[in-house]
């Protein structure tokens, strides 16, 4: 097998099941642990995928703060937004999640909507505030400025005194095989607490967050109950996720 060759497998390899591991792969293509090692190198000095102790990840996002992010996929997320928005029922409580994504599922709901949303994010609370019929309650904390969004064992602990009907969550990364994972510990953590106070999971997914994994899982994908994407999205991108019973909206 060509180099080049071995090199467009291992990526496929990568994207199908979310990891590397060079012993195996090296023993399926009957070549050395070496030379596996040698061409996961290559493919990330080209910025393809990650390197770890004995094979390769995925590439993890960077960590851009709020006020950067909101300039990334404007497009896409509001239409996400306004997707996730309509998910929402009357007489509801919702957690929603901080980030960008949320920012514009808050902006959407509808001006005679009658619901409670419970955020420990400033910049929702901020957009609700004159919602007429939305009662807004604020989960405090120490604030993460990364996300502009309270973190913290109180935070975590006020969480688990809600029971909501819904929790909207925005992911830093999203992958069929590896979940839904965050860059940091904490913030994995919080969005974890709110899944597990909730009675469904809804993960609104921006494309530059598709297919990509960081360190920190947040859930499982068998605990998340719909995921929404954008109508342009690559089926084959979906697929995996249907496959597992996750509900798919598109924005």
């Amino acid at each position: 097998m060509l180099t080049s060759q071995r090199k467009k497998h291992l990526l496929d390899l990568l994207s199908r099941d979310g990891r590397i591991v060079a012993k195996p792969v090296s023993e399926q293509l009957e070549v050395s642990e070496d030379t596996i090692r040698r061409d996961l190198r290559e493919l990330a000095k080209e910025g393809l995928l990650r390197r770890v102790h004995g094979g390769a990840l995925p590439i993890t996002p960077p960590m851009v703060m709020f006020a950067n992010r909101q300039g990334i996929e404007p497009g896409a997320k509001a239409d996400i937004g306004r997707a996730a928005a309509a998910l929402v029922q009357p007489g509801q409580v919702v957690f929603i999640d901080g980030g960008t994504t949320c920012v514009q599922l808050a902006r959407h709901l509808a001006p005679d909507l009658h619901a409670t949303v419970v955020t420990h994010s400033p910049s929702i609370a901020v957009e609700l505030s004159t919602h007429a019929y939305i009662d807004v309650i604020i989960i405090g904390g120490k604030l993460f400025k990364h996300s502009v969004v309270a973190m913290g064992s109180s935070t975590i602990g006020e969480i688990a005194k809600v029971r909501a009907d819904q929790y909207f969550m925005g992911v830093c990364s999203l992958h069929p095989r590896t979940g839904i994972t965050s860059l940091d510990f904490e913030e994995a953590a919080i969005k974890r607490a709110f899944s597990r106070a909730a009675a469904e999971t809804i993960v609104l997914a921006s494309p530059d967050k598709l297919e990509t994994t960081s360190p920190f899982e947040i859930v499982p994908l068998d605990e998340v109950g719909r995921i929404v994407v954008n109508r342009d999205t690559d089926p084959e991108l979906i697929a995996p996720y249907q496959a597992q019973g996750i509900e798919i909206t598109l924005a």
